[in-house]
Order: C-alpha cells, then structure tokens, then sequence
C-alpha cells in the first residue's frame, strides 16, 4: 500500500490518566485541535522508528531467524505557522500572566496523523495515544530580497500504551469495511466525544 501526500494533522492534551483535556485547560472545547488551512497546515510529519532494527539469530551455520523489538517512534513535525497558544501549551510552556511564557511541565498529548491511498483514495491514518513534544532549535534568519520563514519544527516522542498492548504506535484503514472515524477517534483519544450537530 503507497500513500501520497499529508492531509491532516490532530493534536490534543492528555490529564493525568491519559485522557484529553477540554475547554480552557485543552487545545478546543472537547480537546482535539486539528491543525487546519487557517494556520497553514503541516508541511512534514517524518516518522522514524517504527520498529527496531533487527537482531539476526544464527543457528545450523546459517540465519534461521531475526529478533524485532518493539519500535520507539518519533515524528518529525514541520508545522507551518502553530497558533502561539497551542504551541506553547503543546510544550508545556507556562503564562506569567503578563505575556510571557517560561518552561513549566511538558505535557502528554496525542496525535492523528492522515494521509491518503494511492488508488482507492481511501484515507490512511496513523495514531498515537501518548507521547511528548518538544522544540530543539529555533534558527532565526534575517530577511534578505525575499522573506526567510522559521517553521514551527517541534519533535514528538511516542510513549507505549496498555490499550494498544504495550504498542506506541495504531495504524487504521479508512477503507475497511469496519471502519469508522469517531471509534478511531475515540481510540486515539481517550474520552473524545463527537461533536453535536449545529
């Protein structure tokens, strides 16, 4: 199965027990934030460390097997233009209630990423119930005959989960016959509710 292209990005920021945070202490009013055209959408998600790499298992003179270990995957995001308060709360940053923001705790969240099939156009998704963000380096450049944009180019570290059987990382098939988006949802991000109409 090929994919092509990143159609959408979904964060949200988890409680104590694993579930999102809604309202003013979330990302929106029931806790997923899409990240949408209005902020420019994701340019990049590189995901790396599905799975580790193999330890060979010799035996008769020759391989006969190979050991994979679970996967520590990351995603390498490069989001076009993040709202300052989602960024900052993604990050665990702290308002001083004066404009400033300083590093306080960083926060759990959970990530939906959406692509599509090559072919059917079914969507693709690939979900993550847990994990932490963070910003590395912020490259600052000035300006020259053309504007030089700073992306917003954070890291996420995907943690394992019980619900997924110790497994960090949830693949779903948007043209399986069982399918369905908001028990996706639902399992991506532990205590979402689907909007109300209207």
């Amino acid at each position: 199965m090929a994919v092509v292209g990143l159609k959408q990005v979904t964060l949200a920021l988890l409680d104590d027990t694993g579930a999102i945070l809604a309202g003013t202490s979330g990302l929106s009013t029931n806790g997923t934030f899409p990240i949408t055209n209005d902020m420019l959408g994701t340019k990049t998600a590189n995901i790396t460390n599905i799975s580790s790499a193999p330890t060979l298992i010799y035996g008769n003179d020759g391989q006969v097997d190979a050991s994979i270990a679970k996967g520590t995957p990351s995603v390498a995001f490069d989001f076009n233009n993040l709202p300052a308060a989602v960024k900052n709360k993604v990050l665990g940053r702290v308002n001083d209630s004066k404009g400033g923001y300083t590093q306080g705790k960083v926060p759990k969240i959970a990530v939906l990423i959406q692509t599509t099939e090559i072919g059917t156009l079914d969507a693709q998704y690939i979900g993550f119930a847990a994990g932490k963000m963070n910003e590395t380096a912020l490259n600052l450049q000035t300006n020259t005959a053309t504007e030089v944009r700073v992306d917003d180019a954070l890291t996420f570290t995907a943690f394992s989960v019980s619900k997924w059987g110790g497994q960090a990382i949830k693949f779903f098939d948007g043209g399986d016959a069982q399918f369905t988006e908001a028990t996706m949802m639902s399992d991506v991000f532990t205590g979402y509710t689907v909007p109300s109409a209207g």
